[in-house]
């Protein structure tokens, strides 16, 4: 792989869900160093209706970006005032549509300098359309204001590129760890996310083929609706996994439930959640009353069985497609027993699989993941200008 020889710094911006985020990173010949990892999260606003809305979230965005995006500049030290520049009507064009932002980018910015910046990066989607729209329209006024080329990045590849970042320090108690910190390809990538569960073979950076897919609810969905069964607050994953440790611990041979593994058996490398969820509601329908215990079996068996899906699959696509890296990234590669059965199939069955998760900090949707996406670009000199559209459906191989 071709890496430029000099410095290159980029900011990026997301904002494909209900976090704005910015981050600036420095790279070169394939180190990074970041200068700045701002994330703002509108969990509390969105957590009394159990689930993001679309309109909010992108009203949240047009108040959050320009202070994300003040303290993201003054953190990696690149935040100079300026003595009250012009901005060109030009400059606010892509701002037409977002009116809260238009007004404090025309209040703001005039008194900011131009960063010492290479590069700006900005998630094109997938992702929630409204969302995505404001950070967009942000970074292509920037763009203008600050004569820097923009790069679009696909969300997805953003969680594949996080693991660049990662030191991967995990182990297994009475066995050889095999996370590994590079990539070698091709790679076969699990992102599990709120939105997205994917198993996607990375033949390099920018070569993506989807080898299957959710055919209905992704991974953290499920976990959130099933929280909800439960009368667990939002977000239901950590709290899911909260409630099965307890269980682990409690009681090691729980069987009180027993729910199906969905698309386990089946000749595809699809996976299918919907019918997961509605089992666990019909097997509370027949408990008198949901008590602590209850809550806390079911939990351990939702998350046993979604491990169980998960790692069979993967387990089946590298039998069919050979990779020397296995990549567990997105919001659910945080959840602990599933890095670690999946490290533990992979010392058993694949050996000579390399295995990457990322930094918990990273897990999530975040901008630092978007700018080192963007420099596997810079890399491969994929850097030439287009219109860049907001995709809520944007396949990372299109």
């Amino acid at each position: 792989m071709n890496t430029p020889s000099k410095v290159v710094k980029i900011l990026a911006i997301e904002t494909s869900c209900d976090e704005t985020a910015i981050s600036v990173i420095e790279a070169k010949e394939g180190t990074f160093k970041v200068l700045s990892h701002i994330v703002h999260s509108q969990i509390d606003i969105h957590k009394e209706y159990g689930g993001v809305f679309p309109s909010l979230a992108k009203r949240e965005h047009e108040k959050n970006l320009i202070p994300v995006l003040i303290e993201a500049l003054q953190k990696a030290n690149l935040f100079k005032e300026a003595s009250q520049i012009d901005i060109p009507e030009k400059t606010l064009e892509p701002l037409h549509k977002n009116h809260e932002l238009r007004e404090v980018f025309i209040k703001t910015m005039p008194n900011i300098s131009a960063p010492d910046i290479d590069y700006i990066a900005v998630t094109e989607g997938p992702g929630l359309e409204p969302a995505l729209w404001t950070g967009i329209s942000f970074a292509q006024a920037l763009k203008t204001l600050w004569s820097k080329p923009l790069i679009p990045v696909n969300h997805m590849e953003g969680h594949i590129a996080s693991v660049l970042l990662s030191k991967n320090d995990a182990q297994i108690k009475g066995q050889k760890s095999k996370v590994k910190s590079s990539v070698q390809f091709p790679a076969l990538a699990l992102l599990v996310s709120g939105g997205h569960t994917e198993l996607v073979l990375a033949r390099s950076w920018g070569s993506y083929t989807i080898l299957g897919k959710t055919l209905d609810d992704a991974v953290g969905e499920a976990f959130d609706k099933v929280a909800r069964l439960l009368d667990l607050p939002y977000p239901g994953g950590p709290e899911i996994s909260k409630l099965a440790q307890q269980d682990r611990q409690e009681n090691p041979k729980s069987d009180r439930f027993k729910l199906p593994r969905p698309m386990l058996h089946s000749d595809n490398l699809n996976f299918s959640f919907s019918g997961l969820k509605t089992a666990v509601r019909y097997a509370l329908e027949k408990e008198s009353e949901i008590t602590a215990e209850t809550r806390r079996t079911m939990a351990r068996e939702f998350e046993d069985a979604v491990i169980e899906v998960l790692v069979k699959k993967v387990l089946r696509a590298l039998s069919e497609r050979p990779a020397k890296t296995l990549i567990l990234a997105g919001g659910v590669s945080a959840n602990i027993p599933l890095k670690k059965t999946l490290e533990r199939h992979l010392l058993e069955h694949c050996p000579e699989v390399a295995y990457i998760v990322p930094e918990n900090n990273l897990s999530t949707d975040n901008a630092t993941m978007i700018a080192l996406a963007a420099y596997t670009k810079i890399e491969s000199g994929d850097t030439q200008e287009r219109p860049i559209v907001a995709k809520g459906n944007l396949r990372i191989d299109s």
